[in-house]
Formats: C-alpha cells, structure tokens, sequence
C-alpha cells in the first residue's frame, strides 16, 4: 500500500536526482542553435538529445516579425540509461557511448601522397563488417617510375594496424622542384572566407600538404582561429585542382540568449501522460498523473540569466560585434520563494505545481468535481476538495478530504481529516483511513480506521469501525446496527442494535490497534505451540528409535536435525511472542480511559459491550443507559443515560454539514 507518507519520503529522495538538470526549455533563432545551446546546459552531445517544439519560429520579412524558436529539449532516456549502467560498471564513458552508437560498415581507405622526397601513407580501418584493404592496392599506388625505394613490411603493417590518422613515411622518390603544386590563398572582400587554389603536379612532383597549405594562409595574415583545419586534412586526402575550396572562415559573433525560465516541471496539463503498466504495456486509466505533487523546499523551476554575446574576428582580425541577451523579472506565484542563490524557485508548502499565469505556483488544495474515470486516483500532499461522488474502484490519498457526495466502494486515505456530507457505501470491502477524525452522514459495510473521533450524523451499519477516541452517533435517528464497534473512549447513539438480532459487538476502554495485534499474536502463539508439541513427539520417537538400534538410517537422522533445528527456532519465536504479549496485555491495564458506552434511547437485546475485558451480553432491551466499568467489582455496570462527555465539532476550514 502506497501511503502519503511513503509518497512524501519517495519524494524527498528524488531531490537529489532533481537538482540534476535533465530537461530544459531553450529560446533560439534556429533548432540547431537551442540544440547547441541545451548540449551546454545539459552537459551532453546533440547526438543524445531529444525535443519538442512548444512554438514554431519565423524568420519574419526582412527581419520584421522575426520570431525565435522554442523547445523542450531533454535527454534521450535511452541513451541516459545505457550511461548510467555501463558507468556504475566502470566500463566506459557517454562519449565511447556516442562513439559506438554512431559506428557503421565501412571499407577500409588508403591515401599516397608525395610531401618533399617522401612517400607518405595514410590508413584508415575498416569498420564493422567493412572490406579491408588489399596490399596489392597500396603497393600499385607506391610504385611508380619515379620511385626509389619503399619499406613494403611497414607498409603491410600499417594495412594490418592503420597510421592513427596522419601521414607516415614508406619510401622515398625523386623530387623535381619545377614539378611541384602551385598553392593559392585568396581573401574575400570581406574577409569573411578564404578559399584555396591549387594547380596539380607533374611527374615528380610534390603535392601539396597540411602544413604547406596552413604556412601559406598565415603568411597571408590570417587568424590561426579562423583556418579550418579539418578542411585543410580534408583537402589533402582528396585534392580538387584548379578548383576554389574554403579553408578559412571567420569567428562569427554570437548573440547571447536572452534570460529565461527552466522549468523542472510539466508546464502544459494537456502534456500529463497516464502510467503506463511495465507487464502489459497498457494504460492505466486510474492513475493517469494529472496531479504534480511537491513537497516544501523542493526546486521547482531555475531562472537563466541572459548570456553575453561573444563577438567574432574577420580573417584579418576586424571585431565582430555581437548583442547581449536581454534580462527579465521573474515574479513569483503563491506560496513559492527564492532559494539563497536568488534564480531558483522553491516550494514553501506541500501542494501541486503550476503555472498561473506565467508564475510558478503551488496550491494547497484541489478542487474536484468527482472521483472517477476522468480524474483517475487521486494522490495529493494536500487537501483535496471533491464536489460529487467518489465512485466505486477508486482511490483517494491526500492530507485532508472533503467529499460533498457519497463515498462508494473506494479507498479513501488522509493524515489529516476526512468528512464525507452523504455518506459512505463501502459494500464490504470499501476502507477509509484517516490520520486524525471522520465525520459521515452515515457508514454502510465499511472498514474505518482512525486515530481519533468518528463523528456520524445517521447510522453505523454492518461495518468495522476503530477510534483511538470516540465514535458518536448523534442525530434524530442516530442508530448502530451490526458490525464491530472499538473505541478507547466512549461509543455514544441514540440506538444500538436492533429487534432483528444483527450481532452488534461494542469495545470500549481498550486500545484497538493493540487489541487487533494481541489477537494476531494470539493466534500465532497457538499455532507455534501445537507445531512444537508435535515436532517434539517426532523429536522423542526418533530418539527412541536411535536408542533401541544405537544408529539410525542417514535419511531418519537428518530428520531428527532438521526438527531439532525447528523446534530451536520455534522456541525464540514464541519467547518474541510472549514478550510482546505480555507488553501489549500490561498497555492495556494501565490505560488510564475506563471507557463507556452511551445509548440515549434504546439497546436492543442480543447487543455485546465489552468495557475493557468485561461483557455485558444484553438479554433485553434497555433504555437510557450508560454502560461503564467497575473498578472495585472488575464488572461492567449499567447507570442512567450520561451526554457525550466530548463537544466534537467540525474542524476548522470545512464546509460540510
């Protein structure tokens, strides 16, 4: 059974994974600009996110009517899960992770190039089921009339191991100087880009490197920053001649974000999702999630402030303006505040989450108009007001309850109050709980458990009903018919039983949930002894029997142990047992409230009360009547009709009747 507080304590252990920010909502101009931006704030690849968009972006008409994009981006669950497992199993990290996701087939690759006097090779392995590369290959590449010689084992072993990436030396060639490549690096206008030239080379002659080409764009003057050298690498394994390529590029500005809210809880109510079940893949239409709960001092949303914009350089080193983002004032809903740092907001009581318009907000109660298909269960850190019906199937757990109709056969659990204006019917098998009182019109074939009073306006029927006070049954035809009654005060109606002979059993001046216990201990106490009578007569035959033959069969004498070994057990068991028993019977005679039973008009005959240990089995009808105990006779009494000797009124904040 999932209680309150066990919601509560669950909570409260999630704080921690909370403060780990896992989704955030990003403004930007374009999608790839908020998925850059939400990879910084989630400290994760683009590779692993996922989003949705909350409101489409427009490049408006000349820049008039721009609108920026707006995303929810968040984690790929997967990808979060799989991180989480492989690290706390030390076996590698998200980024081997991304690695290793993104791998595919590939053939194997080969590059020869001729840089100064050398032949240089580069490899690159195949992947996955990829074809590898074949030594003929490279050395038809290698040899050539110009070559002078070459190291084929090296070369086969680069094949076999790869070149990490870069050029290595196989051989040597004779190089012609006239027979080299022609470089080019050309500026644009506003010295925005640069793109390079290159014209082919003869026979003999050198090709054209990385560090060539990257020496002859800075003696141009460029910025190291802005030669993309990617681009360089890419150039040198597949030259395009005589054709332009860019190389170069300047640091653009980047405008800053302007502030805005991370919410750390689902701002759109049409968003809240039903559980789904893990066995069956199925919905679960009663637990459908419309509640966000929170508890005080949780994290409820982060205020980012607005960034700096990072301004750029031209080729040349001309700055590049950028803007700063703009700031805004976040106001605070009710009953929310600040925490220290001054940009997260924070619950200040227990309640559900919400945005009202555009403030953060938490409410200490929920209104409903029902309890049923549409609401599904309800659970709530606070009190919950429900207009109707809660209907049958349904259950109800929150700080407080107030129920303006019937209760049918449902659940209903509160560590506060409970009142219900019409009444409950459980059917047999419908429970109410509550952490302090219920008030009802009437109870019908009904477990109650409660830590206080029961306060009814009609009738008790047919049900099952604890009250670590009083049950009171006031009213014009205020009446107890059937059931089991235990109160450590005082049970007060106007009528108890009935002239049909329903049994009707009343206990008073005990404690209830002590009670219930020492019955349970009770019947365990007389199992375990009827178990250990019996192992002990197996225990004294199998004795004998190794007695009379000095030696018992293998199988007999690891029979003998294992009772042996039972009755061991049994025998701490029930020394537990009697300890607790004794305990609980001690609590019980030292309860200082004697307890009574008060029937304004009539208890009819066939009515059991027990006031402590003591019955009193009405065997006639009876009028007017306080049943009570007798210390110096141990006996219940009987005396005249006495009020209710608590004033029990409607708590504070209801409406019901």
């Amino acid at each position: 059974m999932i209680t309150l507080d066990k919601l509560r304590t669950e909570m409260k252990s999630r704080l921690d994974i909370d403060k780990q920010l896992h989704q955030v909502d990003v403004h930007a101009d374009t999608i790839d600009e908020a998925l850059a931006d939400a990879a910084v704030q989630l400290d994760s690849k683009m590779s692993n996110l996922q989003y949705e968009v909350l409101e489409k972006g427009s490049d408006g008409f000349l820049g008039i009517g721009k609108k920026p994009w707006k995303l929810k981006i968040y984690q790929d669950p997967s990808t979060v899960k799989k991180v989480q497992k492989l690290a706390s199993e030390g076996l590698f990290t998200d980024d081997e992770l991304d690695s290793s996701e993104q791998s595919v087939d590939r053939d194997g690759m080969f590059y020869v190039r001729r840089f100064g006097s050398d032949i240089m090779l580069k490899i690159v392995l195949p992947l996955g089921d990829g074809s590898p590369i074949q030594v003929r290959d490279v050395l038809d590449e290698v040899k050539r009339e110009d070559t002078v010689d070459f190291d084929e084992n090296a070369i086969k072993n680069y094949i076999k191991n790869g070149t990490d990436n870069d050029y290595q030396k196989v051989g040597d060639y004779r190089h012609v100087m006239g027979a080299d490549v022609l470089i080019a690096v050309d500026i644009s206008k506003d010295e925005m880009s640069g793109t390079l030239t290159v014209s082919p080379p003869a026979m003999s002659g050198q090709e054209a490197s990385f560090d060539a080409i990257r020496k002859c764009c800075l003696q141009q003057g460029i910025l190291a920053d802005c030669i993309l050298e990617d681009k360089i690498r890419e150039f040198v394994d597949t030259p395009v001649y005589n054709t332009p390529f860019e190389i170069c590029h300047a640091v653009l500005p980047q405008d800053g974000h302007d502030a805005y809210v991370s919410y750390n809880f689902e701002t759109d109510p049409k968003k809240l999702k039903p559980k789904i079940s893990e066995d069956s893949g199925n919905i679960n239409f009663k637990q459908l999630n419309q509640i966000q709960n929170v508890i005080a001092g949780q994290p409820l949303a982060t205020k980012v402030p607005a960034e700096k914009g990072k301004g750029g350089k031209t080729l040349l080193g001309r700055w590049l303006d950028a803007k700063d983002g703009k700031d805004i004032v976040v106001q605070l809903g009710a009953n929310t505040e600040f925490d220290r740092d001054g940009i997260t907001i924070k619950a200040t009581i227990d309640g559900e989450v919400m945005l009202v318009n555009n403030k953060v907000t938490v409410e200490p109660v929920k209104y409903l108009d029902a309890v049923n298909i549409k609401t599904g269960d309800i659970k709530f850190v606070g009190t919950v007001i429900i207009k109707g019906d809660v209907e049958e199937g349904y259950r109800v757990e929150a700080t407080n309850i107030e129920v303006n109709g019937i209760v049918e056969k449902s659940h209903l659990e509160a560590t506060g109050n409970i009142v219900v204006s019409q009444g409950i019917f459980g059917k047999g098998e419908g429970y109410i709980k509550a952490g302090k009182s219920l008030w009802a019109k009437f109870i019908n074939e009904t477990t109650v458990e409660v830590e206080e009073n029961v306060v009814v306006n009609e009738n008790i029927m047919n049900s099952y009903v604890t009250a670590m006070k009083n049950i009171v049954v006031r009213g014009k035809k205020s009446q107890i018919v059937g059931g089991h009654l235990l109160a450590t005060e005082e049970i007060c109606a106007k009528k108890i039983g009935s002239s049909g002979g329903v049994e009707t059993i009343l206990e008073v001046g005990i404690d209830p949930r002590a009670k219930k216990r020492l019955e349970e201990l009770q019947k365990m106490q007389s199992k375990n002894t009827t178990e250990y009578e019996k192992l002990d007569l197996d225990v004294q035959n199998l004795e004998q029997q190794k007695k009379l033959r000095k030696k018992l069969p293998q199988e007999k004498e690891d029979k003998l142990n294992e009772f042996k070994e039972r009755i061991s057990q049994i025998y701490q068991e029930l020394e537990q047992i009697n300890d607790e028993i004794a305990g609980i019977q001690a609590h019980l005679k030292e309860l200082k409230a004697i307890g009574k039973v008060k029937v304004e008009d009539t208890c009819y005959a066939g009515v059991k009360i027990y006031i402590r240990d003591a019955l009193d089995e009405v065997k006639m009808d009876c009028k007017k009547t306080t049943f009570f105990y007798d210390d110096a006779s141990k006996l219940s009494k009987r005396g005249d009709y006495e009020p209710p000797a608590a004033d029990i009124g409607m708590p504070d904040g209801y409406t019901a009747d």
